[in-house]
């Protein structure tokens, strides 16, 4: 593997919004056409990420080479946010990120997913994630059915 295909998680940059913008809007539409139609364009959504994400949680992005291919965000031990560049996904980016999002929340991780998708809910599954809770939608701004998923990490006692 060269260089250039590695990939490399790092924290993110104020610098990085524009790009975590247009990844988090291209991941949406590509993998959850059940959304309602985005409402903000990318310079609402890179305000969004500067101004609130990226100083409220944690945030990591994927690199490959010089390219951000994907970020995730965590708030204490929520997950609040993994998304991918449609082109990056199945290449084990999302693990990667996964992998460092665990490392920073030691006691467990939860998170909301849509019940439609049946992807990201087949990957969290996959990394351990059990079903906490469903919900009607009431607690998202989309009205979309919901679930919380949990990690707890495995400890040898």
């Amino acid at each position: 593997m060269s260089d250039d295909s590695k990939i490399r998680i790092r924290p993110a940059e104020e610098a990085d919004a524009p790009v975590i913008a247009r990844i988090h809007m291209a991941s949406r539409a590509a993998t959850m056409p059940y959304l309602p139609p985005q409402q903000r364009d990318h310079e609402q959504v890179t305000q969004w990420i500067r101004d609130i994400l990226l100083k409220q949680c944690r945030t990591w992005v994927a690199v490959r080479g010089t390219e951000i291919t994907g970020y995730a965000a965590l708030d204490g031990d929520l997950l609040d946010h993994l998304y991918l560049r449609p082109d990056a996904r199945r290449q084990g980016i999302g693990t990667l990120l996964l992998d460092e999002v665990r490392r920073h929340s030691p006691d467990g991780l939860s998170l909301h997913v849509f019940q439609q998708n049946t992807e990201a809910r087949a990957f969290y599954e996959h990394h351990g994630f059990t079903v906490l809770d469903t919900n009607d939608g009431d607690r998202n701004m989309e009205n979309l059915p919901d679930m919380t998923l949990r990690w707890t990490p495995n400890r040898m006692r």
